[in-house]
């Protein structure tokens, strides 16, 4: 229904402003939990990183499905994330527009470069099995170890990329979320403190690669994703999530 000066109806307007906010908050929540399962899996199924440069790609025909599975279960999660960052700016934009634009440009940002390095194993399943191969010389297996690492580390590059960039956006989706009365102020700072342990824990990474900070700060974003898709979620079941 649209009304008389060509704009939609409020109830109208309600109605796909809480869809958006409810979809959103769901994917958000469901992500997070999809990437609890992808560590279970990990831990189950493939357990520690073996040692010595050439242990790796050694053992990865053994685990080559569960990193298979790992993988495409881990850009499925940042795929569910896209929606909640922009069911975040739908939801933000009509009080605090510049912030819910910003932050939520740079969560969407930081999504897609580690969407980039999501699926390595499109990469080292050849190396393997040319490392494997009967024929394959010493010399052949030092070039695929020394390619190996070398295609390790540009993955691991983009993971710190997008782990510097979201916790950025998070934090400035904290403040406008601090800032709206839909979200209020705990959610806010919350959020804000969040995307803040996360900045930090990239930073060190950032600072010493071999770090294990890593760890702190994916677990800030997933949590992140549980409190503002939860409370987008109830947003939508509630009232109107825009003014």
């Amino acid at each position: 229904m649209v009304a008389q000066d060509g704009m939609l109806h409020p109830a109208r307007r309600h109605d796909e402003d809480s869809g958006v906010a409810r979809w959103g908050g769901l994917a958000g929540i469901g992500g997070s939990v999809l990437l609890v399962v992808v560590f279970a899996i990990v831990a189950v199924f493939v357990g520690p990183e073996p040692a010595g440069p050439a242990g790796p790609i050694s053992r990865f025909p053994e685990i080559r499905v569960a990193r298979t599975v790992e993988n495409g279960l881990y850009l499925a999660v940042l795929a569910l994330w896209v929606p909640l960052a922009l069911a975040l700016h739908h939801s933000l934009r009509r009080t605090r527009p510049a912030s819910a634009l910003f932050g939520a440009a740079l969560n969407i940002v930081g999504l897609v470069v580690l969407a980039a390095g999501a699926i390595p194993h499109v990469v080292t399943s050849r190396l393997s099995d040319l490392y494997h191969a009967d024929g394959a010389t010493p010399d052949d297996r030092a070039t695929l170890l020394a390619l190996w690492q070398l295609n390790q580390g540009m993955f691991d590059a983009l993971l710190v990329v997008g782990l510097l960039v979201m916790p950025v956006g998070v934090v400035v989706l904290g403040l406008a979320m601090r800032r709206d009365p839909a979200f209020g102020k705990v959610v806010g700072n919350a959020c804000m403190a969040l995307g803040a342990v996360g900045l930090a824990a990239a930073t060190v990474v950032l600072i010493d690669p071999l770090s294990a900070a890593a760890a702190p700060g994916v677990f800030a974003l997933i949590v992140f994703h549980l409190v503002a898709g939860w409370k987008t979620y109830r947003l939508s079941t509630t009232a109107p999530v825009a003014a």
